[in-house]
């Protein structure tokens, strides 16, 4: 290989290399920005529910959560939303999961994770195998059952 050869190729590497990076960059960017925007959303409904429950002194029902859902526009931040209000009763513990959604755009990065709200008001991410292990501990075995008629 002659000088000009091997300029060309050190250039042509460079910018594949340089492109490869900003599109790995900005993939796990937009998953930030989208995470960040699904937990703003669930945030507000934290907002929401306690706003009920402060003003009739029991959790909303889950045709209340799906009409707020639709009404501020969270159906593609919190896309595949479940409300655990049936299921919650005066032994609920502070640390169950009320509501949750599973981040409809993992990355090879990321992992499948699921986007929590808790009873007490707590929001957080928890990876996949922690998520079903601690909502198979806080299901009953009606609620898998309704689960399982639901598409």
């Amino acid at each position: 290989m002659n000088k000009l050869q091997k300029a060309v190729m050190t250039k042509l590497t460079s910018v594949l290399v340089f492109t490869l990076v900003a599109v790995v960059v900005f993939v796990n960017l937009r998953g930030i920005v989208n995470r960040s925007e699904a937990k703003r959303a669930m945030a507000h409904l934290r907002l929401i529910v306690n706003e009920y429950k402060e003003r009739n002194g029991f959790l909303p029902p889950e045709s209340f959560v799906r009409r707020a859902k639709q009404q501020y526009g969270w159906d593609t931040r919190l896309n595949d939303l479940r409300y655990r209000g049936l299921w919650i009763t005066f032994e609920s513990q502070p640390h169950e999961i009320l509501a949750y959604t599973k981040d409809a755009r993992s990355s090879f990065f990321s992992g499948n994770r699921h986007l929590i709200l808790r009873l007490d008001g707590s929001i957080e991410w928890v990876g996949e195998k922690p998520f079903h292990e601690l909502l198979s501990q806080q299901q009953s075995r009606d609620e898998i059952k309704r689960l399982q008629k639901i598409p």
